[in-house]
């Protein structure tokens, strides 16, 4: 039964208060030498009157300074010595020599296997009951705690939380359920321990993820709504398209990487990556949406602006159409077309388009104004036969100082016809001529 026996010493610890500037070694060895004067003079069996006093006892001293004098020195050498209370049976602990011990919690099954093992084997393995103890208990410590996170009400009420939005605190509420189970398997065996909550912690992981990817999914919901909303106000309060795009990213990402590290469960090692990368997908996705849709609505724009500023001055040239009408309409054209794409590139500057981009989309403008005053010609041409007769009326019913006739029977009526036939029919011709020469 040596191995059920084995001699175990017990540990006096002396705490010196106040220490002074004489030297730790000089007072532990005043102090060791009274103490073994004390062994000396306590009765002892026969076989043990000589046995020297560190057969049964481990002798420590240790020092504290003065609470007066250096209180921080002081307190933190008590929390270092506490800790050797603590964790008494741990490396460096009062009791680490014990490496047989077995937590109180795990006594009652412990002391029913060891009589167990006394009655079929008369002996007793003390390292290898230590493992069972440890396995049996810490496994119904991890099944303990796995079935009071799948049952717990705040548990519960988080889940439900989590299906209707983002819930702060997710992956410390998890963390802390889990560091339970470390508290209350401490003084177990330390592989037995890890191997049981590396169990747990996967079981529970397994368990809590889809609410994990729940919240992903919301986070990178309400970035990509925020980023649509922070656009379109930047964008309304006159900030620039590029800038606003930047900044809305930026923004949205942030408060999206914020809401993952909130909910990031330490013992876990999830990849967000994923799900940021959709996110930025979708946000790259709409800016390019409303980028293609901004730029259609400035060109409609002043495409628009350009019909205004041309139409009704074109029309009102040809109704008076003579030599100078083509030179007039050139004139016309150039001054609104210089003045709508100075305005267009001052517009889409914000956008930071690629040159190339650029000059296409004011080549289209120019193109536009010069297809305004073409079609309008055309139109025009369709008059032709109109504008014969009416221009044959205005000649023939007017003076040379244009004023209407006076007619008293005297006035040469065939050279006036003629003149009001040469007329019509130069300005027809000359009309063609130019709508043809200036439409090619």
């Amino acid at each position: 039964m040596t191995r059920l026996f084995s001699p175990r010493k017990t540990t006096l610890l002396f705490v010196v208060r106040d220490k002074t500037k004489t030297p730790l070694e000089y007072l532990e060895s005043i102090l060791r030498e009274d103490i073994q004067k004390i062994w000396n003079a306590v009765s002892k069996p026969e076989s043990h009157k000589d046995t020297p006093l560190s057969e049964f006892f481990n002798v420590e001293v240790t020092a504290l300074s003065s609470f007066e004098e250096k209180e921080d020195l002081f307190k933190e050498q008590v929390a270092q010595l506490r800790q050797r209370f603590f964790n008494s049976i741990s490396p460096g602990g009062l009791a680490g020599d014990r490496l047989g011990v077995v937590p109180a919690a795990g006594f009652s099954f412990s002391a029913q296997q060891i009589w167990r093992v006394i009655i079929e084997n008369k002996d007793l393995d003390l390292p290898a009951h230590k493992v069972m103890v440890a396995t049996v208990r810490c496994e119904e410590i991890a099944n303990e705690k796995l079935h009071h996170l799948s049952s717990n009400e705040d548990w519960l009420a988080l889940e439900e939380a989590v299906q209707c939005g983002p819930v702060s605190g997710f992956g410390r509420r998890l963390s802390s359920i889990l560091e339970t189970y470390f508290q209350k398997t401490f003084y177990f065996d330390h592989g037995v321990r890890n191997a049981k909550r590396k169990q747990l912690e996967s079981k529970a992981l397994d368990f809590v993820h889809p609410a994990y990817l729940n919240l992903l999914g919301h986070f990178c919901f309400k970035a990509l709504e925020d980023f649509k909303s922070r656009l379109e106000q930047m964008l309304n309060k006159g900030e620039g398209f590029a800038a606003s795009i930047c900044t809305s990213t930026e923004s949205c990402m942030l408060e999206f990487d914020q809401g993952c590290a909130n909910v990031a469960i330490k013992q876990a090692n999830w990849d967000a990556s994923k799900v940021k990368e959709k996110l930025c997908r979708d946000i790259n996705a709409h800016a390019l949406s409303v980028h293609d849709a901004k730029l259609s609505e400035l060109m409609v724009s002043y495409e628009k602006q350009l019909g205004q500023s041309l139409c009704e001055p074109v029309e009102s040239l040809f109704d008076n159409a003579g030599r100078g009408t083509w030179a007039s309409i050139r004139k016309l054209l150039t001054r609104e077309t210089e003045i709508a794409v100075s305005e267009f590139s001052a517009a889409i500057s914000s956008f930071e388009l690629d040159q190339s981009t650029v000059d296409k989309m004011l080549q289209d403008l120019k193109d536009y104004a010069r297809n305004v005053v073409e079609k309008k010609a055309r139109e025009e041409a369709g008059k032709i036969l109109i504008r014969m007769k009416d221009r044959f009326s205005t000649v023939f019913s007017h003076d040379n100082d244009s004023m209407p006739r006076v007619w008293t029977g005297k006035e040469d009526i065939k050279t006036i016809t003629k003149d009001a036939c040469t007329a019509s029919e130069f300005d027809v011709c000359y009309g063609c001529h130019s709508v043809g020469r200036e439409t090619r």
